[in-house]
């Protein structure tokens, strides 16, 4: 099979997803990871629609890129105009770089509905500004847009817009399921009928409304493209683009087509996650590929198989894409998780099948009472810890008191009420009690400082770990204020992140036991290291 190019449009077709705004310095970050991922060419944005980017191009040619090329973006002129006149084209040109990707339409319906000019002018407009581009030298791709519907309502005007194009000195012509709504076989058919009527290097551009991005793409890579346009972590319009992380991985692991080295490849988990802090989305745990859950093992039976054999339950090595297994521990565990996942830790509990048997059924119990583990890493390794026989831990919780009280506040033009929580908490450290009081803003606030104030005399360091995030999960909600809640947290040294978890029918019981894992699993690293 022919070798295939990767196009990112994640700067341009990704930042227009709901919630992503990446300022200049992201775009410039992002680019330099792309370019070291092995991506053949990285879209910047539209200069012409907005200062941002038009910025990044006079910035972006400070950058050292081995393997990409930047590639500016616009649209065909409009209606009525000469392309050197057209405010968006000269954008381009003034852009510095020598690609650029043009959009115009290929439906005959969004021409006549939306553009509200002529078919034929649709054509000229398509020829005008690929010419203009290539007499400034210049290669243009011609992104087609509504490519794939336009061929099922006339399928004779959407092949006419490509030749056009074509005569005007097209480089590559992209086939663009702008809707999302195609289905493969429907890729397909409209694919190679244009393979069949040029030689033109074709490319693929999906959105993901259907459900079929991935699938919409590998189908055109089949069916004859050469170049694939896609964006990191699927990030887009509405449902999103295709995903380039795993559209790549599909391309390389599973089609024999080396798009990139095997090297850069491993960098693939860390390239998507880079994308997502920059966008400022929490990763997806449930990507192919790179999320943390793609090669996590829970059921017990499929434990067993793995420990047998590795690829008992997953398609590929996770180490290759720069991931790695996983084994999450749960009600639907067996002695086997309990004992892979020790072993993870550095804890061999193999040779002891009664503790092990004992520990799982703890574990069940637990859950039954709100606890859950495969998220909650970190409460796992210290139930891990506390079965050993010689365990003594940094602390021990006696017993604590929450008051939350309303008051009366005076106000210039009337009583105001103000909440107060105070925590009361006692701790063992070794031989001696502490007996400590904070007040929160809120009853969760009150422990974490009260539980911290008396700690903090015997451990210092513990003022580095921060409470990051707080969940609260509702178990029962048939029983209503009766039902058992799980509080899940996320503590963070600066370094790492570290989860623990609580059950009770009562919250601030919950959050006690999950706030007080936070502590102790620090505390036990430390010792550790």
């Amino acid at each position: 099979m022919a070798s295939v190019e990767l196009y990112d449009t994640t700067l341009r077709d990704g930042a227009q997803s709901e919630g992503i705004s990446f300022s200049v310095v992201d775009k410039l970050h992002i680019a330099q990871k792309l370019d070291e991922l092995g991506i053949h060419y990285i879209e910047g944005g539209w200069p012409g629609s907005n200062p941002k980017d038009a910025e990044f191009y006079k910035k972006a040619k400070g950058l050292s890129l081995k393997n990409a090329r930047i590639v500016v973006f616009g649209s065909t002129r409009r209606r009525g105009i000469k392309a050197e006149e057209d405010n968006n084209l000269v954008m381009l040109v003034e852009a510095g770089v020598k690609v650029a990707t043009i959009v115009g339409k290929s439906s005959d319906l969004q021409v006549t509905r939306v553009l509200k000019t002529t078919l034929e002018e649709n054509l000229s407009m398509i020829a005008d500004s690929i010419h203009y581009l290539k007499s400034k030298g210049i290669d243009v791709f011609f992104d087609a847009e509504h490519y794939f519907d336009g061929y099922k309502s006339n399928p004779e005007y959407a092949l006419q817009t490509l030749i056009v194009a074509i005569g005007a000195g097209a480089d590559c012509l992209v086939l663009c399921d702008t809707n999302g709504g195609a289905l493969p076989d429907e890729v397909t058919k409209a694919v190679k009928a244009v393979a069949k009527a040029t030689k033109v290097p074709l490319g693929i551009h999906t959105h993901n409304d259907g459900g079929l991005a991935l699938a919409n793409t590998l189908a055109a890579v089949q069916a004859g493209a050469t170049q694939v346009q896609a964006t990191i972590n699927g990030y887009g319009e509405r449902c999103g683009n295709a995903n380039l992380c795993t559209v790549i991985a599909a391309l390389k692991l599973k089609m024999g087509i080396d798009c990139i080295t095997d090297e850069q490849l491993g960098r693939l988990t860390e390239v998507s996650h880079f994308v997502s802090e920059a966008a400022n989305l929490v990763p997806d745990p449930y990507s192919p590929y790179v999320g943390t859950s793609a090669f996590s093992h829970k059921a017990g039976y499929h434990m067993d198989g793995i420990m047998k054999w590795p690829d008992a339950y997953q398609h590929i090595d996770p180490t290759r894409v720069g991931n790695r297994q996983r084994t999450v521990v749960s009600d639907q565990s067996g002695k086997r998780n309990i004992i892979y996942k020790a072993r993870e830790m550095g804890i061999d509990l193999s040779t002891d099948a009664k503790e092990t048997q004992g520990l799982l059924k703890h574990i069940k119990f637990l859950e039954s009472r709100g606890f859950q583990y495969d998220n909650a890493e970190a409460s796992f390794e210290l139930l891990l810890h506390r079965a050993e026989p010689d365990y003594k831990p940094p602390f021990e919780l006696v017993d604590f008191m929450v008051v939350v009280e309303s008051r009366r506040r005076p106000s210039t033009r009337k009583a105001a009420e103000e909440m107060l929580s105070e925590a009361i908490v006692k701790v063992k450290v070794g031989e001696e009690i502490i007996h400590t009081a904070a007040e929160g803003d809120g009853p969760v606030n009150a422990l974490d400082r009260a539980l911290r104030k008396a700690l903090l005399q015997f451990y210092p360091s513990l003022k580095q770990v921060k409470l990051v995030d707080y969940k609260v999960r509702i178990l029962e909600e048939s029983v209503g204020t009766e039902s058992q809640v799980r509080v899940l947290i996320e503590s963070s040294d600066g370094v790492d992140e570290w989860r623990t978890v609580g059950g009770s029918t009562n919250i601030i019981e919950a959050s006690w036991l999950a706030l007080a894992d936070g502590l102790e699993y620090w505390l036990v690293k430390q010792k550790t290291k």
